[in-house]
């Protein structure tokens, strides 16, 4: 691999320098783990996809019960999110941009494999209500809704992102993370059930009960559980960007400005 990263780094107090080769070698290897972890996540996550639906519906004094349904998919998926708020603090928005648009990539290649693995023949007196087929039932089902709610979503992440990064001149870290995670999962949730309704018709919908109200149960349901977890996951990225920042020799958050880190971002 051509070693195109810059040279520049940002000098710690009590941190030696970093010869061109080793801050080349530690950016992409932390680039590495948090697209590999990324990736990873957003494979397991639409093959899981609707394959179950949880429960988890608690009582509320004065409230009564608050319905919490949730696709077993959605478990893993605030990570995404987390993986790129670190790659687009750390590396900037042309690269955060690239894996998010690797991850569609990667997922048309998943659906790819399942169609292949489907269409061959198989074995005679083979179920062809067996387990793989029905995996593969539901991950065709529900994966149209998954990819054009991830898109948008994901995209819409990487540019509030930026937009709060620049508004903000590179201060107030938790607002651009909470603030880009927050509004494209809101993106995200909302396509995906009314999609895997509408195209895909892969809910389970009570049919005698209204509509609706079940849609925006899902709805709310499934943006609470993000939202939940995207309030706990500052904490890891406040934490993770501090102690990135000095590996990588990067500005110091509250330093970092849109433009300071603009020559990682040109590394992509």
């Amino acid at each position: 691999m051509e070693q195109t990263l810059p040279s520049v780094q940002h000098d710690y107090p009590g941190l030696p320098r970093l010869s061109e080769a080793e801050l080349y070698e530690r950016r992409e290897r932390v680039f590495i783990v948090m697209a590999g972890l990324f990736l990873g996540t957003l494979a397991m996550l639409n093959i899981l996809g609707i394959s179950r639906f949880i429960d988890l519906s608690f009582e509320l004094p004065g409230l009564g019960t608050i319905p919490m349904p949730l696709a077993v998919g959605v478990l893993p998926y605030p990570v995404t999110f987390l993986c790129t708020d670190f790659i687009s603090e750390l590396y900037g928005k042309k690269r955060a941009s690239i894996v998010v648009w690797m991850g569609l990539v990667l997922n048309v290649w998943v659906m790819t494999i399942m169609w292949v693995g489907g269409a061959l023949p198989g074995p005679p007196g083979e179920d062809p209500d067996g387990v793989f087929f029905q995996m593969r039932t539901l991950a065709f089902g529900a994966v149209t809704a998954s990819m054009i709610a991830y898109l948008v979503a994901q995209l819409v992440d990487v540019h509030v992102f930026h937009f709060w990064k620049k508004l903000t001149a590179g201060r107030h870290l938790w607002l651009r993370n909470n603030g880009s995670t927050l509004i494209s999962q809101l993106v995200d949730t909302t396509a995906v059930i009314l999609i895997t309704h509408f195209y895909a018709a892969a809910l389970p919908i009570q049919a005698d009960a209204a509509l609706w109200p079940q849609l925006i149960t899902f709805i709310t349901a499934g943006y609470s559980f993000k939202l939940a977890v995207a309030l706990v996951d500052t904490v890891p990225f406040y934490l993770g960007v501090r102690w990135l920042a000095p590996y990588l020799r990067l500005p110091p958050p509250q330093r970092a400005s849109a433009e300071a880190l603009q020559p990682s971002e040109a590394t992509g």
